[in-house]
């Protein structure tokens, strides 16, 4: 993702709650996710910035690791999540 950590972790708890879940951190970089039949692991962490020219982009590896999640449900969680943390461009 294209995100400072500092905009992903002020962003995270909108995103989560977007999509009605609860959630809490379960270490550095870590968010355990509850959701009606499992749970959901978020991971993350720092990459190199990335420069075009003058333009400087922070990133972020993100993982996502449902477990006892049927699909319909990821894709219930994922799609609110999704649009809460998209950008424009232009």
């Amino acid at each position: 993702m294209a995100t400072s950590e500092a905009e992903w972790l002020a962003a995270l708890p909108r995103a989560i709650g977007a999509a009605q879940a609860s959630w809490r951190f379960e270490g550095p970089r870590q968010a355990m996710v509850s959701l009606p039949s499992g749970h959901l692991l978020i991971g993350w962490e720092p990459l190199p910035e990335r420069r075009i020219a003058l333009l400087v982009m922070q990133r972020l590896l993100v993982r996502f690791r449902f477990e006892g999640v049927d699909e319909g449900q990821r894709l219930a969680f994922m799609k609110p999540f999704d649009l809460t943390l998209q950008r424009g461009g232009g």
